[in-house]
């Protein structure tokens, strides 16, 4: 069974690398590390196919140790003491590069198997992660590692790549190929900085294009009805979901209509309709606010429509109020005074209700001021009288402070001049 060409082109040396000049460009941290042979504990942190596993690979054959290869997904504790198992063999006489892929899916157990080892330094580890590192790998094994973050590689770089693909495939294959204008840069920009996608993509091109005239002629229609979907990469499970529907709030909150629709079409076109509706329901009320409050329930009304429609027309209802959203003026000034009370409640900075807002109750007949002594502000002046509501341990606390919208500010203005009669 052939290879895939991902596998068949995996680089053998770090100049042969494609990407990640921040870390293994010469003169940089990791070159330096890795060229000095002598290896710390490290954990790559990044996403799918940008040579995570490469380098590692690279990093065993250049230092001379025996490497041995787990996933998370697969292996367990018998795996890892296997591992342990070959260290007092002539197999591992320069030490083990243990590479761990997938780290997150080990238990903290499984983990903490390896601290002993990666200690005295028999066991070098490499481990992996598509996830943030500093909220799946286990404290003890991050202190006694150095992190490294792998970054999506630019379309520029990954043409190279491609370019070495599809000669790597007429070589393999004794064929010639054909590329329209174009054909290289798509493929490089849909994979979305992964390169074994865009080797993938490569190899998909070349199976299904035509024969005329002796050569296979890879069309641009062909490239783009192969590559439509694999710019996303999502997972509702992961730190890209985070990161889009992150970007999707602070995009709105920051009255960015264009950044604001392009991540809710990213959401929309991963079937994360529910996303889409709480986040939006969740900026109108936090970040729009007092400041245009019939917002709430326009919005709502958007996202009824949205679930009732459901996708793909969804979209239409929930485009008109994330630039609805952006467009209008902000105010968190409600947050911030809900937020605020919440602190003092979980403090204990609470005390009993006042008896005037109390309800209606009996008085005993020792209490020697009886009667609630509630004002009530319809019978006064502009509706409202001088009376405290706060209890009195806070009788003075202040929560709310008006925003400097238009809306909030003429309430301000009202109640001003109601308050000072």
């Amino acid at each position: 069974m052939t290879a895939p060409l991902a596998d068949r082109l995996r680089p053998k040396s770090i100049d042969e690398m494609v990407g990640q000049e921040h870390l293994i460009a010469p003169g940089k941290p990791l070159r330096n590390i890795i060229e000095s042979g002598e290896l710390p504990n490290m954990v790559f942190y990044g996403p799918p196919g940008i040579g995570k596993t490469t380098l590692a690979g690279i990093i065993a054959k250049q230092t001379d140790r025996h490497l041995v290869k787990l996933n998370g997904t697969t292996a367990g504790t018998a795996d890892i003491k296997e591992v342990i198992a070959s260290l007092d063999t002539l197999l591992a006489a320069n030490g083990v590069l243990l590479y761990l892929d997938e780290i997150q899916y080990f238990n903290k157990k499984q983990q903490q198997t390896l601290l002993e080892y990666i200690e005295n330094g028999r066991i070098t580890l490499i481990a992996s992660t598509t996830e943030n590192p500093y909220f799946y790998v286990y404290s003890a094994i991050l202190s006694r590692s150095t992190v490294f973050e792998f970054k999506s590689i630019s379309p520029a770089e990954i043409e190279k790549a491609v370019m070495r693909g599809f000669d790597r495939m007429a070589a393999d294959r004794n064929e010639e190929y054909e590329l329209e204008e174009g054909v290289a840069a798509h493929i490089s920009t849909a994979c979305n900085g992964d390169v074994r996608k865009a080797l993938n993509s490569v190899e998909l091109c070349i199976l299904s294009a035509e024969n005329k005239n002796g050569k296979k002629k890879i069309t641009l229609e062909n490239a783009r009805a192969l590559t439509q979907n694999s710019a996303m990469r999502y997972d509702k499970d992961s730190d890209e979901h985070y990161d889009i529907i992150s970007a999707y709030q602070k995009s709105m909150r920051g009255s960015d209509p264009d950044a604001a629709i392009h991540y809710l079409g990213r959401l929309l076109e991963a079937g994360d309709l529910p996303s889409a509706c709480r986040r939006l329901m969740v900026c109108a009320c936090e970040d729009v606010g007092l400041a245009y409050p019939q917002i709430i329930p326009i919005v709502k009304a958007a996202v009824d429509a949205a679930q009732m429609l459901g996708l793909p027309e969804a979209r239409i209802p929930l485009a008109d109020a994330v630039i609805l959203v952006c467009n209008s003026p902000k105010s968190n000034s409600a947050y911030n005074a809900i937020n605020t009370a919440m602190q003092d409640i979980k403090a204990g900075r609470i005390g009993p209700v006042p008896r005037q807002l109390q309800n209606m109750h009996y008085d005993g007949k020792d209490n020697e001021n009886p009667g609630q002594f509630y004002k009530y502000a319809h019978d006064f002046p502009g509706h409202w009288v001088n009376q405290q509501y706060l209890p009195d341990a806070i009788k003075n606390r202040k929560y709310y402070e008006y925003g400097d919208n238009k809306m909030e500010q003429a309430a301000k203005d009202y109640w001003d001049s109601i308050k000072k009669t």
